[in-house]
């Protein structure tokens, strides 16, 4: 069975997830399962919601007490307050304005209690039902100013110091959708054109450039203008001048000023209410936006979101509990911004841009409960839109989940042995490793295979004929001499290019798929327990192991691994084969008769050239100007899908045999390489920022020279130095300036080397005198740094 299309973006939806409800990875929208993604029609009906703007004179009966000045009396007010700030106005910013809307007649939703996660029901859109307005009824009597018109009309009030018709104007074209339309519309363009709106982005970006900097009242008037336009015919079905018009408005400078947000609030309403096929104009509007506009877009929406949970002064917004629906419109709208950007090659923007760290200080256990188990499709949480939740939310999400399915399994195994009448002991908690050095490989394969069930519990390890007690640093150490052993090029499983600096799985090695599935359980181990490695992977493997996220359920024949491979991708594993196949397409000449190529793929197998056809008969079939293309995609997809399934499927179902969650699905392919392998940077002076001491202070001679040593070191000495200390080369995601590290003075002879305490990141040194000492006994301790031991 095909995976379903979103309506909105044309992504391929997942059905086949651990998820009643699935949802677009790219912007969002979300189906009920067993019922087909609504229509157009269908969409349009939902709209019979009785919200509405407030009127701009209404007033809200408020009794007079103490603290009145520091609430909203409604838009009216706030739009005195915003003039008196600054009546001469100038180019000055004012202060957001206190004050509430009037909330009569809009739909109460239930509110969010303080520390509570943004759980809320999604805003109702507008209903339909009203009669269609006529374009040209409105436009009678209104005569659009063009680009030219409008710069002559803005340096003649400039110079004779008159703004009235500059403010008429401004008042004019936002008083209605029709005028919008008809003063920034390029009729030159195609009306109908999903690629481009058709309007003229210049005017668009002089128009509110000099808006910026006209005086407070006629920025005042404009907003007021922009609420009739939102307010004319709220019932009646949206057509593309109403897209067009909704395009103009959510690139207004005012709306990044937290004054604003109760307008900016109803036009995010508005455009998240639209049914999937306007949704998907937007989409394809969103692209052909430029980058630095796109990008003030995404932020302003960030910001927004980011003051509404967290309001500098929460009496400047209207109580979160009748305006829960602030959060899910902005949220659906940044979607579509992703979806955008999803599409555009390459991307418009990082994906980075879309994250909001103020989401790290919600209760993210609390959306990722409400997304696993919903109550029913309409419930919104930040997990259905897992781009705006930054690589550390995710990490916290993965980490308390697979906590709390260690203390799951834990439980399990000590309720199993008290029925059976059995003595429950501590080490049924946790899964035990216990490897000899000399066998590491074997003995770690012979404990997992016999420990499968207690994969999920918490991991210790113990090295045969070595005292210690594994509190982190063992399992650190076991991970690290495991990784370098089985990526040893001479063991056969994985080939490494030199141009690409990353391994990649051996086509040839078809008889390993025991040891393959080890290196997915030793990456799905290190993820689950929060351990860092040392693996060097293309990016294309992260991308197959997502693929599917979640492994079909009661399906052990289902392919897995198998993505949509390009050029991009190969060139991250084998770039000179990448810029061959390039050079094979852009070739202007005769392709069959000048490179005499055939449909067959050559590589390498322990130093023999072994060839494959890509499609039957391929050995006679030559590669001509016709089907180079055709060549070269079954070239790709031979080498990354088909040459390597068998060990790539044994490396994926053991990576999932440990982290089997619904959390995979929120990942994006880099952020599992981030999550696997940590971050590259190393950063000394960050870790010199958050280091504690016991027995030395920061100042002491010792501290100096030690700091200095290291910061002078090379970068391989520095990962030893790191490995020597902490048990591991690798970096944390959030930097080094994330991590806890201790120095402590032992008081012995100075001919002492330094030791450590991986375990919990301590770094002991004896009290040396000179700089040149210090690093000699330091270099030497961390060149020979491997094994445990106790004096």
């Amino acid at each position: 069975m095909a995976d379903p299309i979103c309506a909105t973006c044309q992504a391929a939806i997942a059905h086949n997830l651990q998820n009643r409800r699935p949802s677009c990875p790219d912007c969002g929208s979300t189906y009920v399962a067993g019922m087909p993604p609504p229509s157009q029609q269908q969409q349009q009906n939902r709209r019979g919601s009785k919200s509405r703007l407030p009127n701009l004179d209404e007033q809200p009966n408020v009794t007079e007490s103490d603290g009145i000045a520091k609430r909203f009396s409604g838009i009216s007010s706030f739009f005195s307050s915003l003039g008196s700030k600054n009546k001469n106005g100038g180019g000055k910013k004012e202060k957001g304005a206190k004050g509430r809307p009037f909330s009569g007649g809009v739909t109460k939703l239930p509110a969010i209690q303080s520390g509570q996660g943004m759980v809320s029901q999604s805003a109702p859109p507008p209903g339909q039902g009203a009669k269609q307005r006529s374009p040209e009824k409105e436009l009678k009597g209104y005569k659009p100013k063009t680009y030219k018109q409008f710069e002559y009309d803005m340096e003649k009030a400039k110079t004779s110091e008159n703004f009235k018709s500059i403010q008429s104007f401004y008042e004019t074209v936002f008083s209605s959708f029709a005028h919008i339309n008809a003063t920034f519309m390029d009729f030159s363009k195609d009306p109908k054109s999903t690629e481009d709106s058709g309007l003229q982005h210049n005017y668009i970006d002089l128009i509110y450039q000099h808006l910026l900097d006209l005086s407070s009242e006629i920025r005042k008037v404009t907003l007021k203008a922009i609420i009739n336009s939102l307010l004319k015919d709220l019932k009646k079905p949206r057509d593309k001048n109403d897209l067009r018009a909704y395009l103009v408005l959510i690139q207004n400078p005012q709306f990044s000023s937290s004054s604003t947000y109760v307008i900016f609030a109803h036009l995010l309403r508005q455009m998240s209410g639209l049914c999937d096929q306007d949704h998907h104009f937007l989409v394809h509007w969103f692209r052909r936006l430029a980058t630095d506009k796109f990008k003030l877009i995404v932020e302003r929406l960030i910001q927004f979101i980011s003051v509404r949970l967290f309001p500098p002064d929460p009496a400047e917004l209207p109580a979160i509990g009748k305006c829960s629906w602030w959060v899910p419109s902005a949220t659906k709208v940044i979607a579509l911004l992703n979806a955008a950007n999803t599409l555009s090659v390459p991307n418009k923007i990082h994906y980075t841009c879309f994250y909001s760290s103020t989401l790290d200080h919600v209760d993210l256990m609390k959306e990722y409960y409400a997304w696993q188990n919903p109550n029913n499709y309409q419930t919104f949480t930040f997990c259905q839109y897992p781009f705006i939740l930054s690589l550390q939310a995710k990490r916290t999400i993965m980490q308390k989940d697979s906590e709390q399915q260690m203390i799951i399994t834990a439980r399990r195994s000590l309720v199993a042995k008290v029925q059976q009448r059995q003595m429950p002991d501590m080490n049924m908690l946790f899964l035990n490793m216990k490897v000899r050095r000399s066998h590491l490989v074997s003995d770690s394969l012979h404990e997992i295979a016999n420990k499968k069930h207690d994969l999920k519990k918490k991991l210790r390890v113990t090295f045969n004929g070595e005292p210690g007690l594994d509190m982190g640093g063992l399992t650190k150490e076991w991970f690290l001499l495991l990784v370098r052993k089985i990526f040893r090029e001479e063991y056969g499983m994985f080939v490494y290019n030199k141009g690409a600096r990353c391994f990649w799985f051996n086509p040839g090695c078809v008889e390993c798929n025991q040891e393959f599935n080890l290196v997915g359980v030793l990456m799905g181990l290190a993820m689950y327990n929060g351990t860092i490695l040392d693996i060097r992977f293309p990016p294309c493997t992260y991308k197959k192991l997502l693929s599917p996220a979640v492994v079909p359920y009661n399906n052990p024949g289902a392919e897995v691994g198998r993505i949509n491979v390009t050029l991009d991708d190969l060139s991250t594993m084998n770039p000179d084969l990448a810029n061959g196949l390039k050079e094979t397409l852009a070739y202007e000449g005769d392709v069959e008769e000048d490179l005499c190529m055939s449909f067959q793929a050559s590589y390498s197998v322990y130093g023999t050239v072994q060839t494959h056809d890509l499609k039957p008969n391929g050995a006679n079939i030559p590669v001509t100007n016709d089907n180079r293309q055709e060549y070269v995609q079954l070239y790709i997809n031979y080498l990354l899908n088909e040459s390597v399934y068998h060990q790539f499927a044994a490396f994926y179902h053991g990576f999932h045999s440990v982290c089997a969650s619904n959390a995979l699905i929120m990942l994006r392919p880099e952020e599992v390489e981030m999550l696997v392998c940590g971050n590259p940077n190393l950063d000394f002076e960050a870790l010199e920022r958050v280091t504690t001491y016991d027995g030395y202070n920061k100042k002491d001679p010792t501290v100096r020279y030690f700091w200095e040593t290291a910061k002078a070191y090379p970068k391989n000495l520095q990962k030893k130095l790191l490995l020597f200390a902490t048990g591991s080369d690798r970096i944390p995601i959030g930097g080094m300036g994330e991590m806890s590290f201790k120095i402590i003075r032992v008081e012995t002879s100075s001919s002492m080397l330094p030791m450590s305490h991986t375990c919990f990141n301590h770094l002991i040194l004896p009290p040396y005198k000179q700089r040149k000492q210090l690093k000699q006994k330091l270099t030497i301790a961390i060149s020979n740094a491997e094994g445990f031991g106790l004096e």
